[in-house]
Order: structure tokens, then sequence, then C-alpha cells
């Protein structure tokens, strides 16, 4: 968001480590160059947009002077940052826009919860291992990109205070699993979490209805298996599950109306077979839609219990060869289960028979 209507722009020079400082004309300079959008008022002059990207930087000098509260985008991307002061995170109460992708930064300041209008958060390419919890606070978030770092794990209940939040890219790190919360992010439109390390999605992805694209391709030998909730999206254009080793996709994915993309290649699927894979996006749509209806169910049925005992050499005699014709039911070889019932039966399983010399199989 550039905020064009307010765009009167001025330079100002500062040194590697010099504090940050206010100029009113256009000066030059050998060193690095800081742009800076500013409105200019008759009680004070308005910061609007900084542009601090591509300067090396390796840290931020802190200057109380200046009015950070008036800043609403802040671009410190492609920089050598290895960490933000909690100070100046703290002090940016307006800013809407936070980019902060292609440093070394390995955390972000816990006053990062401070910013309760901030919609953009950009901190790919960095070296964190985690988000921190009061991320939480940044409730009017919509966008958070946390692409190409390490993140093992994200905050628990992310998904229940981040209800505003529309994009979700965390690709390219080592997450194990997303929270139970994020299923919980119904303005959610896009998540990517491909080239991660997930062994599982969460369950109850039907609730995600307003999701739109959903990459979690590339997790390798992690990912076998798709929630049957996958089908349940009701809003799905897209869907990656490339290069897992997933065998079977949920027959609910036939119900996705809106489905226009399905990546399935790089796993060795079973339902559906290849030759209807190849085939495309609506084969393998009917194909799970009459799986449900279980037109493609070729398991053979299971015998129950009581069939088996049918076969039973100790109540009916000499099994019969599988090739034979009888079904276990009044066969010359083969007495009846119903015999189990008579007389000379029931005196077999006598208590009696165990204290009698008696033959009791005698006809």
């Amino acid at each position: 968001m550039l905020y064009e209507s307010q765009e009167m722009r001025m330079r100002m020079e500062v040194g590697k480590q010099q504090p940050f400082e206010r100029k009113s004309r256009r000066t030059t300079s050998r060193r690095s160059t800081i742009t800076i959008v500013e409105e200019v008022d008759e009680e004070e002059e308005r910061l609007e947009i900084v542009d601090l990207s591509g300067m090396s930087m390796e840290s931020l000098p802190v200057n109380p002077s200046i009015n950070l509260g008036a800043i609403c985008k802040l671009d410190l991307s492609k920089n050598n940052l290895q960490s933000i002061p909690e100070s100046i995170t703290a002090r940016l109460l307006n800013l809407v826009e936070l980019d902060m992708h292609s440093n070394e930064l390995k955390s972000i300041p816990n006053s990062i919860g401070c910013l309760s209008k901030l919609k953009l958060l950009n901190v790919s390419g960095n070296l964190l291992l985690s988000l921190p919890k009061t991320i939480e606070n940044c409730r009017s978030l919509e966008e958070l990109i946390a692409n190409f770092n390490m993140l093992t794990h994200l905050p628990d209940t992310i998904g229940f205070e981040l209800i505003n939040l529309k994009k979700l890219c965390v690709n390219s790190n080592k997450l194990a699993y997303l929270p139970y919360s994020t299923s919980h992010l119904t303005n959610l439109r896009v998540l990517d979490a491909r080239l991660n390390c997930l062994r599982s999605l969460p369950d109850d992805l039907e609730n995600l209805i307003n999701l739109e694209i959903l990459n979690v391709s590339q997790n390798f030998q992690y990912l076998t298996k798709l929630p049957y909730s996958v089908g349940f999206l009701i809003s799905l254009h897209e869907l990656d599950v490339s290069y897992n080793k997933i065998s079977e996709l949920p027959d609910s994915i036939g119900c996705l109306k809106k489905l226009q993309k399905l990546s399935v290649e790089g796993n060795r699927l079973v339902s559906p077979p290849p030759d209807v894979v190849e085939k495309g996006i609506n084969a393998v749509k009917q194909y799970l839609c009459e799986k449900i209806n279980g037109l493609h169910d070729k398991s053979p049925k299971k015998q129950s219990w009581f069939g088996k005992l049918a076969r039973c050499s100790t109540f009916n005699g000499p099994n019969i060869p599988r090739d034979h014709d009888g079904d276990g039911f009044d066969s010359p070889n083969r007495r009846s289960i119903d015999a189990i019932a008579s007389p000379r039966f029931l005196v077999m399983l006598s208590p009696r028979r165990l204290l009698s010399p008696k033959t009791y199989f005698s006809k």
C-alpha cells in the first residue's frame, strides 16, 4: 500500500551507523541514501513511508527524536540485520506494512505485538527458529509470509487470534505439523506449506470455508495421508500435493466442485490409479465420486466367523478342497452347521464325557 495521494518525497543522507535525522531539502552524498515519503503539515512533519532496503545495514540505530508513530510502511529488506531493537518496534504504532525479508534475523522482537494495525508482515529469508507468541496480538494481520527460515513450529493458538489472516506462507522451513488452531482461520484464502517436514494436516480443515489455494507439496517421505476433510473445502480452486508419499486420495476430493487444478505427480497413487490420473482432473473427480457410491469397490467381502465355523473339520468332517462347489452346508462330506444342535454333538460337549469311560460318539 503506497498511499499515493500523500506522496511528497525528499531525501536525507545517513551514514552506516549514524542515527536517523530529518532534512527539509534534497542533498547528495557519497554514502548510501535513504528515501522517505513525507507529508508536510503546518504543525509538524509527518513521515509516511520509509524505505531502508538494500543498504547493507547490520543494525538499526535508535533516535528518540524521530516520530516512528507516523510511519505506515517500513521496508528493511535486503540488509544484514541480525536483530530489531524492541524500542523501535514498540513505537511503530501506526505501522501497516513491515517488510524484513532477506536479512539475518534470528528472532523477532516481542514488541511486535504492539502493532495492532499491522496488515502485512514479511520475514522471509532469515534464520528464524520460531515466531513470538505475541504475534497473536496483531489481530489486523492479513498476510504473514515467513518462507525460507528454519521454523520448527508455529504458535499453537495462532488460528484462534489472527482471525483476519488471508494469506499464510511458511514454505521452505522445518515444520513437522501445523497447529490445530490453523483450521480456525476462517478468512484464510492461501495456505502454502510446501517444502517442510509435515507428517499430517489438521483434521478439521472444513472450517476453512474461504480457502482457495492449498499447497502442501514436496514434504517427500513425511506426508503419507490427507485428511478426509480436505474434500469439504468448498472454495478450493487449487490443490497441490505433489512429491509426497501419498498412496490414496480421499474420496471426498471428488466433491470439490470449484477445484480447477490438482497436482499429484511424484506420489505412488493406488487410488485413483495412474491411468485415471493421466486423463486429468475431471477423470479423477469422477473416479472418486464413483468410489464414494461404491462403484469401484472390488475388495472381497469378509467371511463371518459363523461361516468360518461351518468349514471347521471338528464339526463337518474333512475339509473339502477350495475348488469344490460346496459352500460349507449340506454336502456329502460335510455335516450341516445345524448339526451342532443335535443330541449327538450336545453329548460330545457335555462335561460328563470327561468322567465316563463310555464312548458317546458311537452310532
